[in-house]
């Protein structure tokens, strides 16, 4: 605990900011602003496990990036100017346009209070409905599963389930590198107990070297398989029928629709491209397996029929009655930290606050509870439509607290364009700078993680604590006291008379049990009447909590659900694929998707250099068949087109991925990259029952980009942007000790050259420059200190070694180093780590080749003998491809000599 007013030198139990897990964390500030950060043993999320991103923590805190006062039109204001302004600009459009002309755009990274503020101002109060968040972008697709099967948005099992499973499915989820602490939870059980794992993605990837079965079925056809699987249990006489007559409705139904669309063993193999052999061995693990856990994420969730595959596999849970007990039942693996305490609180456009709706009941209810004078009459418009509502006219103020839709929305440009169209938006931040504050009237500096005060809950459920550590950065203010200065402002104050989060929080528990004989599972009136000091002092607990210090591990385990008859329901999903959208200008479909190391666009990973180690550049895996097709080279330029957008990016050819499919990563922005913003050229297609876009399967075009020259800059200051015509490409990512900018230019080689010496900064200059070869080096030097270097030159693409790196460490240069620097080699006796593959200790490659020839046959003696893979294990599917392998290659890298 701490009090936020000053640095709490203590150690300090926290919540970790990233994904949906919620590991807990420990803290110790160092009294400069920055802490060391653990992972909490006693968090029944992770025990004490971090993944690298978790891991960094203590990196990111740095105030260089922060925005630290408040802002009107670029010009530094006090919060009362600030405060009066919104509250004057909010008040003026909802009197010439109305409330429906207002709009708030939030996001999982809020903490429950703040998000609980920001509904009711909107919603209650100044009356519009039109509040979303980037959760639609991530869950709303299992929401709206959840509450179709079982009438309320509740994920019925827990994270104790994946040690006492036989068989866990993982579908739609790289949770080796989204969910890292959960992948090595059920790593453990399959090493101890014998667990049983299938994947379920088009893609191999490191989620695939620690399955039994990969299955890498064509894109959209998921519900083809589940209805496959329905059909196949039926028919082996594996359903539970007491379970079904007892606690479910509309069995048969569902049964009958997926014998006609995937009825057969051979009929699923075509429609999911599948061998038979791989399907049959599918459904035989579930059939001969009773505890069952079902894993799935965004590659079920994002698609245009997300909640179709949502219920598909929870249709054969329930078939089985494995649910709701021990070692079985569908899991959602949320991608945010608070994605599900926003959806407590009416976070979704088509919610109102403690998991009601716009019912004539419910929305009376909430309205005598909050005293509403304005309460919205019904649902909003999700995230998409809302954005375009922005671009008709029809919004004309909008306020973004803790996202970057300039950046992650589908058809990005399009939401840039639209938001330079408002007539106020306020934008509620960390940073000072991203790709949405560009376009703000109003910035506002937000608490950032070390400074927050409240809850979150995770995907199991589990509401925990976020505590401040840090004195807050500049002027910087809880998204919840903005929110309520601004009310005040409005008139509202005495409802939003808020004195701490603790108080938020028991209101918030307190509407959940108001007037709730059990109708609404979520509920926790046994937190309503926490103290400030219980508050602060809550132990992790899972929800529903209807008498204090009582915890729920499981919902629904006496086979009572939330709907009207209080059975379950089985849905019956029609489409067995979706629409193939290709054509001959766009052959290839775009999968969008996250990397082990980064998070959303890098606003806070991107400060550290460690998690920047394995991956710096923006890029996109394709198929050995459509490179060829295309001319693309590994480790080449290529330009993805769609009809929304382009972007430019480093080519990986692999055959991970199928043909005809193409995957990039999401974090990189204009901030960071040239062309890198992949949300710019995904469609906005979405899910029509939740509303959730279709990030997977955009209509594509994939071509080579040529460049005679590519080259690095490594600098110790932050650089110039290479923003000459001729520049094709640059990335720009954190080193150890500044920043490292990989470009490549198409132009000739006295043009590239000025290019890049224009962007050095001043000093002495060491050159080497032949143009017959097209090579530049150049060394700046301050009082023998490296304090850049550029090395220009003809593809393949140059990039700086480990051993360049720590050169801009050093206080002093050797005469002999500095003519390494000019040679492009290292010195005699110098050894390079070789690429990182272990982050969490900055492993190197050639580290652990060496552990690996000395006699290390295992992963658990590579850690032993060097660390790697011994934190979050994220990297332990490279190490083990890497003993798999080594033979090979051992052999070849004996005979070539190392460069920079």
């Amino acid at each position: 605990m701490a009090d936020g007013s000053q640095a709490s030198l203590r150690s300090v139990r926290t919540t970790c900011p990233y994904c949906g897990v919620g590991c807990g964390v420990t803290a110790v500030p160092d009294g400069l602003g920055g802490a060391t950060v653990t992972g909490d043993t006693e968090h029944p999320a992770n025990f004490g496990r971090l993944c690298s991103k978790g891991s960094a923590l203590g990196e990111t805190l740095s105030p260089a990036t922060r925005l630290l006062y408040p802002e009107i039109a670029g010009t530094r204001v006090d919060w009362d100017r600030a405060t009066r302004h919104v509250a004057s600009e909010l008040q003026r459009v909802r009197q010439n346009y109305g409330p429906k002309a207002i709009a708030f755009y939030l996001s999982g990274q809020l903490l429950t209070e703040d998000y609980y503020v920001a509904n009711k101002l909107a919603k209650g109060f100044i009356g519009t409905p039109h509040v979303d968040t980037n959760s639609r972008l991530c869950m709303a697709s299992s929401v709206a599963g959840h509450k179709r099967a079982f009438g309320a948005d509740v994920v019925p099992g827990c994270y104790d389930d994946l040690d006492t499973a036989d068989l866990v499915v993982l579908v739609g989820s790289n949770t080796a590198w989204c969910h890292p602490v959960l992948y090595q939870r059920i790593q453990k059980a399959r090493q101890t107990r014998g667990t049983k794992v299938v994947n379920i993605d088009p893609r191999r990837t490191a989620t695939s070297e620690g399955a039994d079965l990969q299955l890498s079925l064509a894109a959209g056809s998921d519900t083809c398989l589940w209805n496959g699987l329905l059909v196949w249990l039926a028919g082996q006489n594996l359903i539970d029928a007491g379970y079904i007559s007892a606690h479910t409705e509309d069995f048969e139904p569902a049964l009958a629709l997926a014998r006609e669309r995937a009825g057969t063993i051979s009929k699923v193999a075509f429609h999911t491209g599948l061998p038979a052999e791989d399907v049959q061995a599918f459904f035989e693990l579930w059939g001969a397996n009773p505890r069952v856990v079902s894993c799935y994420s965004q590659g079920v969730n994002q698609s245009i029929q997300g909640t179709d595959k949502v219920n598909a596999i929870i249709n054969c849970h329930l078939a089985t009655g494995r649910i709701a007990k021990p070692g079985m039942g569908p899991l959602s693996l949320t991608g945010q930290p608070n994605a599900m305490g926003g959806r407590e609180v009416g976070g979704l456009a088509n919610m109102l606050a403690a998991h009601m709706e716009f019912s004539p009941r419910e929305r009376e209810l909430v309205e005598r509870f909050w005293k509403a004078p304005h309460l919205a009459e019904h649902e909003g418009l999700k995230a998409v439509a809302l954005f375009d509502a922005i671009d008709r006219g029809e919004i004309k103020a909008l306020w973004v607290i803790g996202s970057n839709p300039a950046v992650s929305m589908p058809r990005a440009n399009a939401t840039r364009a639209a938001l330079s169209k408002l007539e106020l938006l306020v934008v509620s931040e960390v940073v000072h700078a991203n790709d949405t504050s560009a376009a703000a009237t109003v910035k506002l500096p937000a608490h950032g993680w070390g400074e927050k005060d409240g809850t979150v809950t995770n995907s199991e459920r589990c509401i925990s604590r976020q505590r401040p550590f840090l004195t807050p950065a500049g002027d910087a203010r809880p998204d919840w006291w903005i929110l309520s200065r601004v009310a005040g402002h409005l008139g509202w104050g005495d409802a939003f008379n808020y004195r701490s989060a603790a108080g938020i929080f028991v209101e918030h528990a307190a509407l959940s049990g108001f007037e709730n004989t059990g109708e609404r599972v979520f509920n926790i009136a046994g937190l309503a009447d926490l103290s400030e000091s219980a508050y602060d002092n809550l132990e992790p607990v899972q929800w529903p909590v209807l008498e204090p210090g009582r915890s729920t591990q499981r919902v629904f385990s006496d086979g009572q659900f939330a709907t009207p008859s209080r059975r379950a329901r089985f849905i019956a999903v029609a489409r067995t694929l979706e629409r193939n959208a290709t054509s001959d200008a766009y052959p290839l479909l775009l999968n969008t998707g996250r990397i082990r190391d980064q998070w959303h666009t890098m606003t806070r990973t991107g400060l550290t250099a460690r998690l920047s180690a394995h991956i710096s550049e923006p890029f996109a895996e394709i198929h050995p068949t459509d490179a060829a097709a295309a001319g693309i080279e590994d480790g080449g330029l290529v330009r993805l087109e769609t009809a929304h957008g382009a972007a430019v990016v480093k080519a990986v050819v692999t055959d991970r991925g199928l043909a005809g499919a193409v995957f990039a990563p999401i974090h990189w922005s204009a901030q960071n990259s040239s062309a890198g913003r992949i949300g710019a050229l995904v469609h906005s297609a979405a899910d029509p029952v939740s509303g959730q876009p279709d990030l997977k399967a955009t209509p594509a075009r994939a071509s080579a980009v040529e460049a005679a020259l590519s080259g690095f800059i490594l600098s110790a200051l932050e650089l110039p942007i290479l923003s000459h015509p001729d520049v094709v490409y640059w990335a720009r990512s954190k080193n150890q000790t500044g920043t490292l900018t990989t470009f490549a230019i198409d132009g000739t080689f006295a043009v590239a050259r000025s290019i890049i010496e224009a962007c050095l900064p001043h000093g002495a200059r060491l050159t080497m420059s032949d143009a017959r070869v097209a090579g530049f080096r150049s060394a700046v030097l301050c009082d023998g200190r490296l304090e850049a270097i550029a090395f220009l030159g003809s593809p393949p693409n140059l990039q700086p070694g480990a051993w360049l790196k720590s050169m801009l460490m050093r206080d002093q240069l050797a005469p002999f180093e500095r003519l390494a620097l000019l040679a492009g080699e290292l010195p005699n006796g110098a050894e390079d780590a070789g690429p990182i593959v272990c982050v969490c200790h900055q492993v190197g490659s050639r580290r652990i080749g060496e552990a690996i020839a000395a006699g290390c046959q295992s992963t658990e003696a590579v850690g032993l003998a060097c660390s790697a893979g011994t934190n979050c294990g994220s990297c332990v599917p490279e190490i083990n491809r890497m003993l798999s392998g080594y033979a090979v290659r051992a052999g070849a890298a004996k005979k070539q000599a190392v460069k920079i």
